[in-house]
Protein backbone atom coordinates (compact mmCIF):
# COMPACT_ATOMS: atom_id res chain seq x y z
CA UNK A 1 0.00 0.00 0.00
CA UNK A 2 1.32 3.43 -0.92
CA UNK A 3 1.72 5.90 1.96
CA UNK A 4 1.08 9.52 1.02
CA UNK A 5 2.65 12.59 2.58
CA UNK A 6 -0.79 13.79 3.75
CA UNK A 7 -1.42 10.51 5.55
CA UNK A 8 1.97 10.71 7.22
CA UNK A 9 1.24 14.26 8.32
CA UNK A 10 -2.23 13.41 9.62
CA UNK A 11 -1.03 10.36 11.52
CA UNK A 12 1.97 12.02 13.11
CA UNK A 13 5.08 11.35 11.11
CA UNK A 14 7.71 8.94 12.31
CA UNK A 15 11.03 8.02 10.79
CA UNK A 16 9.66 4.73 9.44
CA UNK A 17 6.84 6.57 7.63
CA UNK A 18 9.18 8.99 5.89
CA UNK A 19 11.62 6.22 5.03
CA UNK A 20 8.76 4.29 3.47
CA UNK A 21 7.97 7.31 1.28
CA UNK A 22 11.68 7.71 0.49
CA UNK A 23 11.98 4.06 -0.56
CA UNK A 24 8.96 4.41 -2.82
CA UNK A 25 10.52 7.53 -4.32
CA UNK A 26 13.83 5.70 -4.79
CA UNK A 27 12.08 2.78 -6.49
CA UNK A 28 10.33 5.24 -8.80
CA UNK A 29 13.60 7.00 -9.67
CA UNK A 30 15.41 3.72 -10.21
CA UNK A 31 13.08 2.56 -12.97
CA UNK A 32 14.49 5.03 -15.49
CA UNK A 33 17.64 6.26 -13.74
CA UNK A 34 19.97 5.21 -16.56
CA UNK A 35 17.90 6.85 -19.30
CA UNK A 36 17.38 10.09 -17.35
CA UNK A 37 21.04 10.37 -16.42
CA UNK A 38 22.16 9.79 -19.99
CA UNK A 39 19.68 12.40 -21.26
CA UNK A 40 20.94 14.92 -18.68
CA UNK A 41 17.86 17.16 -18.79
CA UNK A 42 17.05 19.66 -16.05
CA UNK A 43 15.38 17.68 -13.23
CA UNK A 44 12.08 19.55 -13.27
CA UNK A 45 10.05 16.35 -13.23
CA UNK A 46 12.19 14.86 -10.46
CA UNK A 47 11.71 17.94 -8.27
CA UNK A 48 7.98 17.77 -8.93
CA UNK A 49 7.99 14.16 -7.73
CA UNK A 50 9.85 15.14 -4.56
CA UNK A 51 7.39 17.97 -3.97
CA UNK A 52 4.37 15.71 -4.48
CA UNK A 53 5.78 13.12 -2.07
CA UNK A 54 6.18 15.70 0.69
CA UNK A 55 9.92 15.05 1.00
CA UNK A 56 10.87 18.66 0.20
CA UNK A 57 9.28 19.90 3.43
CA UNK A 58 10.26 16.91 5.58
CA UNK A 59 12.71 18.71 7.95
CA UNK A 60 10.65 21.89 8.41
CA UNK A 61 8.94 22.26 11.82
CA UNK A 62 5.44 20.81 12.02
CA UNK A 63 4.04 24.00 13.56
CA UNK A 64 5.21 25.85 10.44
CA UNK A 65 3.58 23.36 8.10
CA UNK A 66 6.50 21.00 7.58
CA UNK A 67 7.12 17.32 8.22
CA UNK A 68 8.66 17.98 11.62
CA UNK A 69 11.42 15.40 11.22
CA UNK A 70 14.92 15.65 12.64
CA UNK A 71 18.26 15.47 10.87
CA UNK A 72 18.58 11.75 11.55
CA UNK A 73 15.53 11.09 9.39
CA UNK A 74 16.58 13.64 6.77
CA UNK A 75 19.99 11.98 6.43
CA UNK A 76 18.39 8.55 6.03
CA UNK A 77 16.14 9.92 3.28
CA UNK A 78 19.10 11.50 1.45
CA UNK A 79 20.97 8.20 1.55
CA UNK A 80 17.97 6.21 0.33
CA UNK A 81 17.34 8.53 -2.63
CA UNK A 82 21.05 8.79 -3.49
CA UNK A 83 21.32 5.00 -3.74
CA UNK A 84 18.80 5.09 -6.59
CA UNK A 85 19.85 8.38 -8.19
CA UNK A 86 22.97 10.05 -6.82
CA UNK A 87 22.40 13.41 -8.47
CA UNK A 88 18.84 13.74 -7.13
CA UNK A 89 20.05 12.60 -3.72
CA UNK A 90 22.65 15.35 -3.81
CA UNK A 91 20.09 17.92 -4.94
CA UNK A 92 17.77 16.90 -2.10
CA UNK A 93 20.57 16.92 0.47
CA UNK A 94 21.66 20.43 -0.48
CA UNK A 95 18.03 21.53 -0.37
CA UNK A 96 17.66 20.19 3.18
CA UNK A 97 20.76 21.97 4.44
CA UNK A 98 20.12 25.29 2.69
CA UNK A 99 16.42 25.37 3.61
CA UNK A 100 17.38 24.90 7.28
CA UNK A 101 20.39 27.22 7.27
CA UNK A 102 18.38 30.16 8.60
CA UNK A 103 18.24 28.27 11.91
CA UNK A 104 22.00 28.66 12.21
CA UNK A 105 22.59 32.17 10.88
CA UNK A 106 19.42 34.23 11.36
CA UNK A 107 17.50 35.31 14.44
CA UNK A 108 14.55 33.16 15.45
CA UNK A 109 11.87 35.46 14.07
CA UNK A 110 13.50 35.73 10.67
CA UNK A 111 14.23 32.01 10.54
CA UNK A 112 10.60 31.15 11.36
CA UNK A 113 9.34 33.59 8.73
CA UNK A 114 11.58 32.09 6.03
CA UNK A 115 10.71 28.50 6.95
CA UNK A 116 6.99 29.29 7.00
CA UNK A 117 7.14 30.86 3.54
CA UNK A 118 9.31 28.03 2.23
CA UNK A 119 6.93 25.37 3.51
CA UNK A 120 3.82 27.16 2.25
CA UNK A 121 5.36 27.54 -1.20
CA UNK A 122 7.06 24.12 -1.13
CA UNK A 123 10.24 25.82 -2.26
CA UNK A 124 13.12 23.85 -3.66
CA UNK A 125 16.35 25.45 -2.45
CA UNK A 126 19.62 25.66 -4.33
CA UNK A 127 22.80 27.71 -4.34
CA UNK A 128 25.75 27.23 -2.04
CA UNK A 129 27.61 29.05 0.71
CA UNK A 130 30.90 27.18 0.49
CA UNK A 131 33.86 28.81 2.19
CA UNK A 132 36.16 28.36 -0.79
CA UNK A 133 33.77 30.00 -3.27
CA UNK A 134 34.83 33.61 -4.12
CA UNK A 135 32.19 35.78 -2.45
CA UNK A 136 29.69 37.89 -4.30
CA UNK A 137 29.53 41.58 -3.44
CA UNK A 138 26.59 42.91 -1.42
CA UNK A 139 26.30 46.70 -1.62
CA UNK A 140 23.99 48.58 0.78
CA UNK A 141 21.37 50.90 -0.75
CA UNK A 142 18.63 53.07 0.69
CA UNK A 143 16.09 50.25 0.33
CA UNK A 144 18.22 47.23 1.08
CA UNK A 145 21.12 45.83 -0.97
CA UNK A 146 22.30 45.08 -4.49
CA UNK A 147 24.01 41.78 -5.22
CA UNK A 148 26.71 41.52 -7.88
CA UNK A 149 29.21 38.91 -9.02
CA UNK A 150 29.54 35.41 -10.39
CA UNK A 151 29.29 32.18 -8.40
CA UNK A 152 31.18 29.41 -10.14
CA UNK A 153 29.05 26.56 -8.88
CA UNK A 154 25.63 26.32 -7.30
CA UNK A 155 23.20 23.43 -7.11
CA UNK A 156 19.66 23.69 -8.36
CA UNK A 157 20.33 26.26 -11.08
CA UNK A 158 17.20 26.39 -13.21
CA UNK A 159 14.99 24.40 -10.82
CA UNK A 160 15.35 26.18 -7.45
CA UNK A 161 12.69 28.50 -6.08
CA UNK A 162 15.25 30.18 -3.84
CA UNK A 163 19.03 30.40 -3.85
CA UNK A 164 21.18 30.73 -0.74
CA UNK A 165 24.54 32.31 -1.55
CA UNK A 166 27.60 33.72 0.17
CA UNK A 167 28.30 37.43 -0.30
CA UNK A 168 30.81 39.90 1.10
CA UNK A 169 29.42 43.18 2.39
CA UNK A 170 30.89 46.08 0.47
CA UNK A 171 33.31 48.13 2.55
CA UNK A 172 33.80 45.59 5.34
CA UNK A 173 34.24 42.29 3.49
CA UNK A 174 32.14 40.48 6.09
CA UNK A 175 30.81 37.22 4.55
CA UNK A 176 27.05 36.94 4.81
CA UNK A 177 24.41 34.33 3.98
CA UNK A 178 21.96 35.85 1.51
CA UNK A 179 18.60 34.58 0.26
CA UNK A 180 17.83 35.35 -3.40
CA UNK A 181 14.78 34.80 -5.57
CA UNK A 182 16.21 33.49 -8.87
CA UNK A 183 13.19 34.90 -10.72
CA UNK A 184 14.39 38.45 -10.05
CA UNK A 185 15.91 40.42 -12.93
CA UNK A 186 19.68 40.14 -13.06
CA UNK A 187 19.94 36.48 -12.02
CA UNK A 188 21.33 34.43 -14.90
CA UNK A 189 22.14 30.75 -14.43
CA UNK A 190 24.21 28.56 -16.69
CA UNK A 191 24.21 24.78 -16.81
CA UNK A 192 27.37 23.01 -15.75
CA UNK A 193 29.49 20.72 -17.88
CA UNK A 194 30.62 18.24 -15.21
CA UNK A 195 30.85 14.60 -16.26
CA UNK A 196 28.87 13.57 -13.18
CA UNK A 197 25.86 14.74 -11.15
CA UNK A 198 24.18 15.80 -14.37
CA UNK A 199 20.77 15.84 -12.72
CA UNK A 200 21.82 17.98 -9.75
CA UNK A 201 21.14 21.03 -11.94
CA UNK A 202 24.50 22.52 -10.95
CA UNK A 203 26.21 25.36 -12.72
CA UNK A 204 27.35 28.94 -12.49
CA UNK A 205 25.15 31.89 -11.57
CA UNK A 206 25.68 35.55 -12.43
CA UNK A 207 24.13 38.31 -10.32
CA UNK A 208 23.84 41.71 -11.96
CA UNK A 209 22.56 44.39 -9.57
CA UNK A 210 20.00 42.02 -8.08
CA UNK A 211 17.90 43.73 -5.37
CA UNK A 212 17.98 42.02 -1.97
CA UNK A 213 15.73 42.98 0.94
CA UNK A 214 17.35 43.58 4.31
CA UNK A 215 15.28 40.71 5.78
CA UNK A 216 16.81 38.33 3.26
CA UNK A 217 20.32 38.83 4.64
CA UNK A 218 20.42 36.05 7.21
CA UNK A 219 23.63 36.68 9.08
CA UNK A 220 27.39 36.33 9.22
CA UNK A 221 29.45 33.44 7.88
CA UNK A 222 32.66 34.76 9.39
CA UNK A 223 35.22 32.06 10.26
CA UNK A 224 36.90 34.34 12.81
CA UNK A 225 37.08 32.83 16.26
CA UNK A 226 34.28 33.88 18.58
CA UNK A 227 32.06 35.43 15.90
CA UNK A 228 29.70 32.48 15.50
CA UNK A 229 28.20 30.74 18.50
CA UNK A 230 29.02 27.05 18.96
CA UNK A 231 25.46 26.25 17.87
CA UNK A 232 25.79 28.28 14.65
CA UNK A 233 29.12 26.59 14.00
CA UNK A 234 27.26 23.27 13.84
CA UNK A 235 26.21 24.33 10.34
CA UNK A 236 29.53 23.00 9.03
CA UNK A 237 29.26 19.42 10.39
CA UNK A 238 25.56 19.38 9.48
CA UNK A 239 26.48 20.10 5.86
CA UNK A 240 29.38 17.64 5.91
CA UNK A 241 27.08 14.84 7.00
CA UNK A 242 24.91 15.59 3.95
CA UNK A 243 28.05 14.84 1.92
CA UNK A 244 28.56 11.65 3.93
CA UNK A 245 25.06 10.36 3.23
CA UNK A 246 25.42 11.11 -0.47
CA UNK A 247 28.68 9.17 -0.67
CA UNK A 248 27.31 6.20 1.27
CA UNK A 249 24.12 6.17 -0.78
CA UNK A 250 25.99 6.09 -4.08
CA UNK A 251 28.35 3.36 -2.85
CA UNK A 252 25.55 1.20 -1.48
CA UNK A 253 23.43 1.78 -4.58
CA UNK A 254 26.15 0.46 -6.87
CA UNK A 255 26.88 -2.51 -4.62
CA UNK A 256 23.19 -3.45 -4.70
CA UNK A 257 22.97 -3.23 -8.50
CA UNK A 258 26.20 -5.14 -9.04
CA UNK A 259 25.06 -7.83 -6.63
CA UNK A 260 21.80 -8.35 -8.52
CA UNK A 261 23.59 -8.34 -11.87
CA UNK A 262 26.35 -10.63 -10.61
CA UNK A 263 23.91 -13.28 -9.42
CA UNK A 264 22.83 -13.84 -13.00
CA UNK A 265 26.22 -14.29 -14.61
CA UNK A 266 29.68 -15.72 -14.09
CA UNK A 267 32.57 -13.41 -13.43
CA UNK A 268 35.01 -13.09 -16.30
CA UNK A 269 37.84 -13.85 -13.87
CA UNK A 270 39.41 -17.31 -13.96
CA UNK A 271 38.64 -18.94 -10.59
CA UNK A 272 41.30 -20.86 -8.74
CA UNK A 273 38.82 -22.86 -6.71
CA UNK A 274 35.18 -22.41 -7.69
CA UNK A 275 32.72 -22.67 -4.83
CA UNK A 276 29.41 -24.32 -5.61
CA UNK A 277 26.39 -23.15 -3.65
CA UNK A 278 23.49 -25.59 -3.19
CA UNK A 279 20.89 -23.24 -4.67
CA UNK A 280 22.92 -21.20 -7.11
CA UNK A 281 25.61 -21.12 -9.77
CA UNK A 282 29.35 -21.51 -9.11
CA UNK A 283 30.95 -18.45 -7.54
CA UNK A 284 34.35 -17.01 -8.28
CA UNK A 285 36.55 -16.99 -5.17
CA UNK A 286 38.08 -13.68 -6.24
CA UNK A 287 34.64 -12.12 -6.71
CA UNK A 288 33.53 -13.27 -3.26
CA UNK A 289 36.67 -11.72 -1.78
CA UNK A 290 35.98 -8.40 -3.48
CA UNK A 291 32.37 -8.42 -2.27
CA UNK A 292 33.66 -9.11 1.22
CA UNK A 293 36.25 -6.35 1.15
CA UNK A 294 33.83 -3.76 -0.18
CA UNK A 295 31.15 -4.76 2.32
CA UNK A 296 33.65 -4.14 5.13
CA UNK A 297 34.54 -0.73 3.65
CA UNK A 298 30.88 0.27 3.32
CA UNK A 299 29.87 -0.90 6.80
CA UNK A 300 32.87 0.71 8.49
CA UNK A 301 32.08 4.05 6.86
CA UNK A 302 28.42 3.63 7.77
CA UNK A 303 29.28 3.00 11.43
CA UNK A 304 31.40 6.16 11.56
CA UNK A 305 28.57 8.11 9.95
CA UNK A 306 26.10 6.83 12.53
CA UNK A 307 28.42 7.89 15.35
CA UNK A 308 28.76 11.39 13.87
CA UNK A 309 25.01 11.75 13.34
CA UNK A 310 24.35 10.72 16.95
CA UNK A 311 26.77 13.39 18.18
CA UNK A 312 25.29 16.06 15.90
CA UNK A 313 21.69 15.34 16.93
CA UNK A 314 22.70 15.62 20.59
CA UNK A 315 24.54 18.87 19.89
CA UNK A 316 21.59 20.39 18.06
CA UNK A 317 19.32 19.44 20.96
CA UNK A 318 21.55 21.41 23.36
CA UNK A 319 21.03 24.56 21.35
CA UNK A 320 22.76 27.60 22.78
CA UNK A 321 23.97 25.56 25.77
CA UNK A 322 26.51 23.86 23.51
CA UNK A 323 30.11 24.87 24.27
CA UNK A 324 33.14 25.24 22.00
CA UNK A 325 34.75 21.94 22.99
CA UNK A 326 31.58 19.96 22.33
CA UNK A 327 31.17 21.69 18.98
CA UNK A 328 34.78 20.85 18.04
CA UNK A 329 34.27 17.18 18.90
CA UNK A 330 31.17 17.04 16.69
CA UNK A 331 33.02 18.77 13.84
CA UNK A 332 35.89 16.29 14.10
CA UNK A 333 33.54 13.30 14.10
CA UNK A 334 31.86 14.70 10.97
CA UNK A 335 35.26 15.10 9.30
CA UNK A 336 36.19 11.53 10.22
CA UNK A 337 32.92 10.27 8.76
CA UNK A 338 33.32 12.36 5.60
CA UNK A 339 36.85 11.08 5.04
CA UNK A 340 35.74 7.47 5.43
CA UNK A 341 32.64 7.89 3.26
CA UNK A 342 34.56 9.66 0.51
CA UNK A 343 37.16 6.91 0.38
CA UNK A 344 34.45 4.24 0.49
CA UNK A 345 32.58 5.83 -2.42
CA UNK A 346 35.72 6.05 -4.52
CA UNK A 347 36.91 2.53 -3.75
CA UNK A 348 33.53 0.86 -4.17
CA UNK A 349 32.56 2.64 -7.38
CA UNK A 350 35.98 1.76 -8.83
CA UNK A 351 36.33 -1.87 -7.73
CA UNK A 352 32.77 -3.19 -7.62
CA UNK A 353 32.60 -3.49 -11.39
CA UNK A 354 35.52 -5.93 -11.35
CA UNK A 355 33.24 -8.70 -10.20
CA UNK A 356 31.09 -8.27 -13.32
CA UNK A 357 33.99 -7.93 -15.69
CA UNK A 358 33.91 -6.50 -19.21
CA UNK A 359 30.11 -6.59 -19.37
CA UNK A 360 30.03 -3.88 -16.69
CA UNK A 361 31.23 -1.41 -19.34
CA UNK A 362 27.98 -1.77 -21.26
CA UNK A 363 26.09 1.52 -21.44
CA UNK A 364 22.77 -0.25 -20.89
CA UNK A 365 23.70 -0.97 -17.27
CA UNK A 366 24.67 2.62 -16.53
CA UNK A 367 27.08 1.52 -13.81
CA UNK A 368 29.44 4.34 -14.80
CA UNK A 369 27.01 6.94 -13.43
CA UNK A 370 27.80 5.87 -9.88
CA UNK A 371 31.52 6.42 -10.39
CA UNK A 372 30.99 9.73 -12.19
CA UNK A 373 28.58 11.04 -9.55
CA UNK A 374 30.91 10.05 -6.71
CA UNK A 375 34.08 11.30 -8.37
CA UNK A 376 32.57 14.64 -9.32
CA UNK A 377 31.62 15.14 -5.69
CA UNK A 378 34.93 14.02 -4.19
CA UNK A 379 36.84 16.32 -6.54
CA UNK A 380 34.81 19.23 -5.19
CA UNK A 381 35.27 18.00 -1.62
CA UNK A 382 38.81 16.57 -1.25
CA UNK A 383 39.34 14.94 2.13
CA UNK A 384 42.93 16.14 2.60
CA UNK A 385 41.71 19.19 4.53
CA UNK A 386 39.48 17.05 6.72
CA UNK A 387 42.33 14.67 7.54
CA UNK A 388 44.60 17.55 8.48
CA UNK A 389 41.92 18.89 10.84
CA UNK A 390 41.44 15.48 12.43
CA UNK A 391 45.19 15.08 12.90
CA UNK A 392 45.59 18.57 14.37
CA UNK A 393 42.77 17.92 16.82
CA UNK A 394 44.19 14.52 17.81
CA UNK A 395 47.73 15.75 18.27
CA UNK A 396 47.29 19.35 19.43
CA UNK A 397 43.66 19.66 20.50
CA UNK A 398 43.14 22.35 17.84
CA UNK A 399 39.52 23.10 17.02
CA UNK A 400 38.65 22.75 13.31
CA UNK A 401 38.07 26.10 11.56
CA UNK A 402 34.55 26.96 10.43
CA UNK A 403 34.45 25.93 6.77
CA UNK A 404 31.31 25.07 4.84
CA UNK A 405 31.55 22.44 2.10
CA UNK A 406 30.42 22.79 -1.50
Amino acid sequence: MTVTADEVSDAGAGQSDWLHIAREMADDLATDAVEREQAGKAPLDEVARLRESGLLTLPAPADLGGGGSDWRTAYAVIRTVAAADGAIGRLLGNHYFLSRSARFFADRTRAARIERESTAGQWCWGGGIASHEPPLILTPTSGGYLLNGFQRYATGVGVADRLMVRAAKYGTGEPLAVLVDPARPGVVGSSGDAFGQRLAAGGGVEFDSVPVAADDVLGTLSPDEGVLSPFASLAAPTARLVSVQFCLGVAEGLLAEVRECGRGMRSSWQPLSPLTWPDGPPQDAYALTVYGELTVVARAASALAEQAVDALVCGLAQGEDLDDEECAEIAVLASVAESAASRAAQEITTRALDVIGADAASARHGFDRFWRNARTHTLREPVAHRLREVGDYFLNGAHPPFALPA
